[in-house]
């Protein structure tokens, strides 16, 4: 690091405080979450702590998409299985024969619910619905701004339970806050406990908002799925799990 460097731009580095020289005057963080950043220390250094939301949003939204139809068809298991078909001389003489493994559904006519609607929410509402899909979508603190980027069709639910009750699929678009009246672990179980049985769950945000143990019950009792794009400790070999290592932001465009 710049011994003299007035400013620390970031991306995924996890930050600390003996990193933060005493010339520093601002530290930015390049995507919409500040959780890789000691906000508080920093504050009380006097050092602003800077976010650029909105700037990796289109890249997070298609690959919210992409989700759904990891969601509805089982393309990873296909892709594994052919592979392993490949290997054993045997993809043309199976491959019809196997197909019927890994049915799925449409994307048209669902109902997806979307948690939170900042730029990566509203922008995913969007397009769904030009997949076909119903909207459902939930944020207390909703700006105009943003308000006015939603399809007109959505349908404003009153809590995350009641957003998620009847949704096929859901997307978890919220920052991570810890400490009391935070977000950790808000996808718990009353709200697992509310989803369809073969409910999709996209989380593209963080992690920590998951409760994995939650999550667990629910995709061992059912058809469920969960798609991540981090690593969780209890769910990375489940069946109806698909982890990716956290490509959300990784597109020439929005690095």
């Amino acid at each position: 690091a710049a011994t003299n460097a007035h400013a620390i731009l970031l991306r995924s580095h996890k930050l600390k405080e003996e990193e933060v020289n005493l010339t520093v005057r601002a530290i930015a963080r390049c995507g919409a979450g500040t959780n890789n950043v000691p906000v508080e220390r920093m504050t009380e250094l006097g050092i602003p702590v800077f976010n650029t939301p909105g700037a990796n949003a289109n890249a997070v939204k298609e690959l919210v998409l992409a989700g759904m139809l990891l969601g509805s068809r089982r393309i990873v298991d296909g892709v594994n299985h052919m592979k392993k078909l490949g290997e054993e001389g045997l993809q043309k003489e199976r491959v019809e024969k196997d197909k019927a493994m890994f049915g799925g559904r449409e994307l048209k006519n669902k109902t997806l619910a979307v948690i939170g609607l900042g730029h990566i929410g509203a922008a995913t509402a969007r397009d769904a619905e030009h997949l076909g899909c119903k909207i459902i979508g939930y944020d207390p603190s909703l700006s105009i701004e943003n308000a006015l980027k939603l399809p007109r069709s959505i349908e404003l639910a009153d809590s995350i339970v009641n957003a998620v009750k009847n949704a096929d699929y859901i997307s978890i678009n919220i920052p991570y806050i810890k400490g009391e009246g935070g977000t950790h672990g808000i996808i718990g179980k009353d709200v697992i406990g509310s989803f369809k049985e073969d409910a999709v769950l996209l989380n593209f945000a963080r992690g920590e908002l998951v409760d994995s143990e939650a999550m667990k019950q629910f995709l061992d009792s059912g058809d469920g799925r969960y798609i991540s794009d981090f690593p969780d400790d209890l769910l990375w070999n489940h069946p109806n799990t698909v982890l990716l290592p956290h490509l959300g932001a990784s597109t020439a465009e929005a690095e």
